[in-house]
């Protein structure tokens, strides 16, 4: 008798629960409001108050246009650029005219009135570079990765507190992108509470026709998470607001590129802080079938909600780039962020002038390569 009476009263249980409103439980997902739409408006930006002269060292990366194009609307004056290559100079001269083909590095060097080099040089020859450009009196600004091995960073840490000159990892993927900066001003606002974790996705397509020869080689190029992963680690200190983080857990592979063997085409990282934990994932992956070269997407969680940002695509959805999502106690809502302005450019070149750090703290700028070098120096090598 008692165990009919368990049955009994366990299905009379489950029919309840089917019977019961659906509010109990939460709303079906056929009953879910479409979002609040917010579009930032365009806002006409005063003039930049600051001004410095800039010139250009190593063109290898197509990074260097939206370096200089950065550097431009933050005040800066282009001078001169000089690059080994001739088909690459021709390239940007075409771009810019009135840049000066400098004859030698160091006639750009020894210039003492131009006050920031900017550089996409080969990986591998970027820390050298800015080695010598902090020691000529002059900053630096170049694009990540900005240095591919803990002996570079050691030695670009020495002459930087030596000189006092400003080593800056241009890490587009928050610097340069709209969504990410608004998803800045919501976290500081504090839209979705206190960040705990954050996850980056950042996949790219290969084409590998298109590539030189250094990058597939990880001592020339650093390793795909020592490369893409920094602007990963980027972003996980700087929603956090971390100020010291490590490496938990890394691995790469080559699952598609035998051709190429030293490289790795897929790659993920752990990590965490006092302040939250962080999940990395790079891929060379991304399909022909998609409209741009990568579906990158960064999510925040927080005490009080999380924000999803679709950066380069929605798939699917909405047209264009620079999607946000937001979801907290108050609603959800989608931002678009194609007219939020991008603070970079122009408080690097008040850094420059004023020598403070408002751009970003040199502490940030190293620790964010040093996570990524040790993720590639550490990673276990799947056996692909």
């Amino acid at each position: 008798m008692k165990e009919k009476r368990r049955q009994f009263l366990k299905q009379s249980l489950a029919t309840a629960a089917f019977a019961l409103p659906g509010s109990l439980f939460g709303n079906p997902l056929s009953t879910t409001a479409r979002p609040v739409e917010v579009k930032i408006p365009l806002v006409k930006r005063s003039r930049p108050t600051a001004s410095i002269r800039f010139s250009v060292i190593g063109l290898n990366h197509g990074h260097i246009y939206g370096q200089v194009e950065t550097l431009l609307e933050g005040g800066g004056q282009l001078v001169a650029v000089y690059a080994k290559e001739p088909d690459l100079l021709r390239d940007f001269t075409k771009q810019y005219p009135n840049a000066k083909v400098a004859r030698s590095e160091d006639e750009i060097l020894e210039d003492d009135t131009i006050q920031l080099i900017a550089s996409a040089a080969i990986p591998v020859e970027r820390a050298p570079l800015g080695i010598r450009v902090m020691e000529h009196g002059k900053d630096y600004m170049v694009d990540k990765p900005g240095i591919v091995t803990m002996e570079q960073l050691e030695q670009v840490k020495q002459v930087q507190q030596a000189t006092q000159r400003i080593y800056s990892i241009m890490y587009s993927e928050r610097l340069g992108n709209p969504a990410s900066a608004q998803a800045s001003t919501l976290v500081q606002s504090g839209a979705i509470g206190r960040v705990i974790q954050t996850i980056g996705m950042g996949p790219h397509r290969m084409r590998p026709e298109t590539r030189p020869d250094w990058f597939f080689d990880p001592v020339k190029a650093g390793g795909i998470l020592c490369d893409i992963g920094s602007h990963q680690s980027d972003q996980f200190l700087h929603y956090t607001q971390s100020k010291e983080a490590e490496v938990t857990a890394s691995q790469i592979g080559n699952f598609n590129h035998p051709d190429h063997p030293n490289h790795a085409d897929f790659g993920d990282m752990n990590v965490r802080s006092p302040q939250g934990t962080g999940y990395i994932r790079i891929d060379w992956f991304t399909p022909e079938g998609l409209d741009t070269w990568g579906d990158g997407r960064l999510f925040i969680l927080g005490t009080e909600g999380y924000i999803e940002c679709r950066k380069y695509i929605d798939i699917a959805g909405r047209e264009g780039a620079n999607h946000l999502f937001l979801v907290n106690q108050q609603a959800t809502k989608y931002y678009d962020c194609t007219n939020v302005p991008l603070p970079y450019g122009r408080q690097l070149v008040s850094d420059v002038v004023n020598r403070t750090q408002t751009a970003m703290t040199q502490h940030h700028c190293f620790l964010a390569t040093e996570l990524a070098i040790k993720a590639q120096d550490n990673a276990y090598r799947l056996n692909t």
